[in-house]
């Protein structure tokens, strides 16, 4: 039997990030399609299951009952573990709950271009991330290792690719995405490789 259930949506930054952390810590789960575009996240019974519709809180749990794949630097190196939840919030508490598409919609219906706030706010996060982690970085945002930055990093660049966002503009955070969308368990949680991924965007092979 899984070990969890993920509710998720194939474009979902927020089950993204929680892929990679489970397919990184190898940790079993089945999949529960929640179609974003139809509105079942709004339905009473998703609601009942996460109200504020947040992933940082089960990556930190994920962490806590499977440390065998660490996530988070030691716990003695309190210093980097503030550097990676920076990193974190970066994407998770500025980019991402202003760029979704609960917002996209209230830009349109105010009269705005939903397309260009996005990229004006995903470029803004990205420049901020690539400031925090240049003195950070090695293969990936802290080091060497993938850490919980990376897991929200990968989603939101490749949502900010899809709304024009030149990733070359940030050499750190270009070269960290290189070399996670090489990882295994990356690959296997990209958005194109998902049960609900529609048949015109799957990755061929």
């Amino acid at each position: 039997m899984p070990d969890y259930t993920l509710y998720s949506y194939f474009r979902s930054s927020c089950s993204a990030r929680l892929r990679i952390v489970l397919n990184l810590k190898d940790i079993s789960y089945d999949t529960a399609p929640v179609n974003l575009l139809d509105g079942e996240q709004l339905s009473e019974s998703h609601r009942a299951l996460n109200p504020s519709a947040t992933s940082v809180a089960a990556l930190e749990f994920l962490e806590e009952v499977h440390p065998e794949t660490p996530i988070l630097p030691p716990a003695g190196d309190a210093k980097a573990r503030a550097v990676v939840r920076t990193l974190v919030n970066i994407v998770s508490a500025d980019m991402q709950p202003v760029t979704n598409l609960r917002i996209m919609r209230r830009v349109r219906a105010l009269g705005g271009n939903a397309e260009e706030w996005n990229k004006e706010l995903m470029t803004d996060g990205l420049r901020a991330y690539e400031a925090v982690a240049k003195d950070h970085a090695g293969k990936y945002s802290f080091g060497d290792a993938i850490t919980m930055a990376d897991a929200c990093l990968l989603p939101a660049a490749w949502n900010a690719e899809r709304f024009g966002v030149d990733l070359r503009a940030f050499p750190v955070v270009s070269r960290v995405v290189d070399s996670l969308n090489q990882h295994p368990a990356v690959v296997k949680a990209h958005y194109f490789n998902q049960p609900d991924t529609p048949e015109n965007l799957r990755t061929k092979t």
